[in-house]
């Protein structure tokens, strides 16, 4: 069992997107982003938009009085597959087109490299990419979107162990209801340096709780619906993390 107080460990998502996304509807915007995870104990959170790394530093201020930290991350689309790109500075993620970028942006500059839904079902998942650049990722996400029959996470999680990577519990959030059902804690001090350090390091454990099947069909519908005209309305659960 995994107790969220133990000391010096930080409660962080690192896969949100807002409405500033340029490519997905979000109905909320960062600030109400950050006001609600504040109310849910985060300590740490990464806004990764579509192929657009927000400017979090006019956020940061607002952040901070709520205990947060924000860590700036893009979900890059490369070679036509998405990954996660944290703490790397706005214009040396705008030049990263291929694999062969991302290795010459960690030289540069550090950073951290996530493989987000690695075997979920899309022409963005990485699938048999993750194997041919294992080299490039630094950890593996444990995403927030399945079931407890339904969960794309198992050969994710087959593969981290096979390739010696840690696993990152991530919401993948698009609407606000997805925060705290899967997340990460990190053993770090609270800077975005320091947490993509230890989550690189393996001083990160994944809490997660798989969604009962109605409140997945209701987020399905809820993501999907207003690209196809429908409206859904999708209430606030409580989580009750588990690992």
């Amino acid at each position: 069992m995994i107790h969220e107080s133990c000391a010096s460990v930080l409660k962080v998502d690192l896969h949100i997107h807002t409405s500033d996304d340029p490519v997905d509807r979000i109905p909320y915007s960062t600030g109400q982003l950050i006001d609600h995870a504040a109310a849910l104990g985060y300590d740490a959170l990464a806004i990764t938009l579509h192929d657009r790394q927000l400017d979090v530093r006019p956020l940061a201020a607002r952040a901070a009085e709520r205990g947060i930290v924000l860590i700036p991350g893009i979900e890059r689309t490369i070679a036509g597959r998405h990954v996660l790109l944290l703490n790397f500075p706005n214009e040396a993620v705008d030049d990263v087109r291929s694999f062969d970028d991302v290795r010459r942006l960690k030289r540069e500059h550090g950073g951290l490299v996530i493989a987000p839904h690695p075997y979920f079902p899309g022409p963005h998942s990485l699938f048999g990419t993750l194997s041919r650049h294992a080299d490039v990722f630094d950890a593996v996400e444990y995403n927030a979107m399945y079931t407890a029959f339904v969960d794309f996470n198992r050969p994710a999680t087959r593969w981290a162990r096979a390739h010696g990577k840690p696993m990152v519990g991530n919401g993948d959030v698009h609407r606000l209801e997805q925060l705290g059902t899967t997340y990460s804690l990190v053993d770090a001090a609270p800077s975005a340096e320091a947490i993509c350090h230890a989550i690189a390091s393996g001083k990160v454990r994944v809490v997660t709780r798989p969604l009962a099947w109605v409140a997945a069909a209701r987020l399905a519908a809820s993501i999907i619906g207003p690209s196809l005209g429908f409206r859904s309305r999708s209430p606030q659960q409580p989580a009750g993390a588990t690992v």
